[in-house]
Formats: C-alpha cells, structure tokens, sequence
C-alpha cells in the first residue's frame, strides 16, 4: 500500500491509501483534498495541481513541460515545487508528505 500525507493551508494533515500508478493529483482530487484543482485533467498544462514535497523521496528531475509550468505558478516557487499530475505513485515513494500552496 501507497500513502501520501497531504498538509492543508491550515497545517492540518489529510493521509491518504494511494493505488500504483495514480498520480498525486488524481489522488487529490478523487478524494476532495482541498487546494488541488488539477484543472487541465492531469495534462500540464495548467499549474493547479501545484504542490510542495517536503519529504525526501527520490523523484526524478521535472521535465521541460513541468518546468516551464511551474515558473507560472500562481503561489511562490520553491525548490520543492512540482506538479502533482507529474508525480506518479509507487512503491518507493510510500509515506511521500506534500504540502498545498496558498492559492493555485
């Protein structure tokens, strides 16, 4: 089993049981966590599903398309910025704890 820990605006903690090859966004939004509008469907092209890990899981380095995304984010850009439509679950990355923006 998969879990993510999504940190809301307010500090509280949502923890959720994620299935292989889901994507962090599709969790989000499949279950209500509030601050991930995923607005493009999961497809790049929109920066809502914005999101800060703050856990030290190996993701692989964002592609072109999620970078030039992220540099339009509406909430300030972090080192630890991604795109949860880019992160897609696995074994390796159980227990991944991510935190929302103030606005998408």
């Amino acid at each position: 089993m998969i879990t993510v820990t999504f940190i809301l605006k307010d500090g509280s903690r949502q923890t959720l049981d994620a299935t292989e090859g889901e994507t962090l966004m599709q969790l989000a939004t499949g279950n209500g966590v509030p601050g991930i509008e995923g607005a493009c469907g999961g497809f790049c092209s929109c920066a809502t599903c914005h999101v800060y890990v703050e856990s030290d899981h190996p993701l692989p380095s964002p592609a072109e398309d999620e970078q030039a995304m992220l540099a339009g984010t509406a909430a300030v850009r972090e080192a630890n910025s991604r795109l949860g439509c880019q992160i897609t679950l696995t074994p390796e990355l159980d227990g991944l704890v991510v935190r929302m923006p103030e606005r998408q």
